[in-house]
């Protein structure tokens, strides 16, 4: 009896599921809240089919034991107030008002019901959302209201998906041959919810001739799926890489072309993380419907706060130490530890919510398996950017020309009036402002602590080594090379295996070739 009753109204809904003007009555009001079950289901089916906004809300206030009945008033109590179900108006909720009683088979003809007027519903979204929970949960009784509701869909996305649950409900189906044909059609829709469901038929499937054709469906799909698998390893393993690329920059030019162990490199990606923090909070406080613009402003910020450190940096301590490595190591390494608890003492020892702006939020669909996020794809072209710029910025411009003149020939370039001093705390400071913005990126895609730059000081150190010292070419290959190994050895070993196999082959990789990658080209009169 019960199974017929949803039988039942579900053929009442698809018979007459079309929009009207009508409002809701206060015979239909009373009918569905106090009438006998049977009339209450039938006044529910002539609801559903109207589908106007009278009807909608009593139904779904029903569906959430929000309705009482005060004489010859059906009220929907909303927010703790009292509205009157047939004229829509606010009331007084009198003491006297009792609650109205559904039983199990009228709780489930109600969501029945909302399922059927969210499939209806103006809103595309609505209905989309209303799609998405009927293939979360399949339903072979809800097999008539899927097709009438494909019938009348005309949005491509909420097509496909209310296809995938009209095939996903027919493999519930008692009729073994309709199992058997939405097995093999099955198969069309390829996408990790089609094997969430496979798998879930072919657990419960009895029927060999089914679990075969379910199994070899599943197998189809699987298939069909990997390129997107095999890709989204690849897009991690580049944007991993362009994350490397940005932390190790900076200290291509700190240790590759100074020769400075910096360190304290991990926390001045930290200082332009936090810098990012410091900016959003300014724009969220005094300009907020300018928000989404935050990191216009935080990037060039990250970049001199940092910078400046470095200058500091440069100028109290190292430039004291040049020549004696060990003594820079250790100094470094305490300004890193001065920097974390300096940072821990403002900002306090928790991470902080560094928030992606509107539209760096989502991601693109290239596959049904395959999202690229938005923030992924922008480091990804913001660290092809910065390249470029200190590229340019080293080949090109007269600071550049200095650096590599103080770099190959520090005596020669200051016989020749190059203030190597200057040009010394100037190559530091954009070390450094580098590192700031790698910073800037990473609070985009992790969390901002004080830590933050622990995580990259010595993957950093290995890509300039692997690379080469002072060849911005060999940190592009050793960035994007290791980023792209990790996440492939990440698939077969873990992520622990995978750091100590990397580690391990990097060791090897210098042992038989010392000068990394690329080896410096010509000589220098320090040789």
């Amino acid at each position: 009896m019960f199974q017929a009753g949803r039988r039942c109204l579900l053929s009442l809904i698809c018979m007459g599921m079309m929009s009207s003007a009508f409002a809701l009555s206060s015979n239909e009001a009373k009918q569905l809240a106090t009438g006998e079950t049977d009339t209450r289901i039938k006044t529910l089916a002539q609801l559903v089919s109207r589908a106007d906004e009278g009807a909608y809300r009593l139904i779904k206030a029903m569906n959430d034991d929000a309705v009482k009945i005060a004489g010859d008033r059906i009220l929907i109590i909303e927010d703790g107030k009292a509205i009157d179900a047939v004229s829509g108006e606010a009331t007084n909720l009198p003491d006297s008002a009792e609650d109205v009683i559904s039983n199990n088979r009228m709780r489930a003809e109600l969501e029945s019901a909302m399922a059927a007027l969210r499939l209806l519903s103006k809103n595309p979204a609505t209905r989309l959302e209303a799609a998405q929970a009927l293939l979360k949960e399949p339903d072979a009784e809800k097999i008539p209201l899927l097709r009438k509701a494909l019938a009348s869909e005309s949005e491509s996305t909420i097509k496909s998906t209310l296809s995938l649950a009209l095939a996903a409900a027919s493999l519930g189906d008692p009729d073994p041959a309709i199992r058997l044909n939405a097995a093999k059609e099955i198969a069309s829709y390829q996408t990790p919810q089609t094997i969430l469901l496979l798998n879930q038929r072919l657990a419960d499937e009895t029927v060999p001739e089914v679990r075969a054709a379910v199994a070899a469906s599943l197998r189809e799909v699987q298939a069909a799926l990997q390129w997107g698998d095999k890709l989204g390893v690849l897009f991690t393993g580049l944007s991993l890489g362009s994350i490397l690329l940005l932390a190790a920059l900076g200290l291509a030019v700190t240790y590759g072309l100074m020769g400075v162990i910096n360190m304290a490199h991990g926390e001045l990606i930290m200082i332009g993380a936090y810098a990012t923090y410091v900016v959003q909070g300014l724009f969220r406080t005094y300009l907020p419907d300018s928000f989404n613009a935050y990191l216009l402003v935080a990037v060039p910020a990250a970049f001199c706060v940092s910078a400046l450190v470095g200058a500091v940096i440069e100028r109290l301590v190292l430039r004291h130490l040049y020549g004696r490595p060990l003594e820079t190591l250790l100094a470094t390494w305490g300004i890193s530890l001065i920097l974390i608890q300096g940072v821990r003492s403002v900002f306090g020892a928790q991470n902080v919510a560094v928030e992606n702006p509107a539209w760096l939020s989502g991601g693109w669909q290239v596959l049904p398996n395959l999202i690229l996020p938005y923030n992924r794809i922008v480091i990804i072209m913001f660290a092809v950017l910065v390249l470029i710029g200190m590229a340019l910025l080293i080949s090109k411009t007269r600071l550049g020309l200095f650096v590599r003149g103080v770099t190959q020939n520090r005596t020669i370039a200051a016989s020749m009036g190059v203030n190597t001093a200057r040009i010394d705390t100037l190559a530091f400071a954009l070390g450094s402002g580098i590192a700031g913005l790698a910073g800037a990126a990473l609070s985009q895609v992790g969390n901002v602590g004080p830590d933050l730059g622990q995580n990259y000081i010595v993957d950093s150190f290995m890509v300039v080594v692997l690379g080469g010292v002072g060849q911005l070419a060999g940190t592009v290959y050793a960035a994007l090379g290791l980023g792209v190994l990790n996440k492939l050895l990440e698939g077969m070993a873990g992520a622990v295996l995978a750091k100590i196999a990397v580690l391990v082959m990097i060791v090897i990789f210098i042992q038989k070739r010392p000068q990394g990658i690329f080896a410096l080209k010509g000589r220098s009169a320090e040789a």
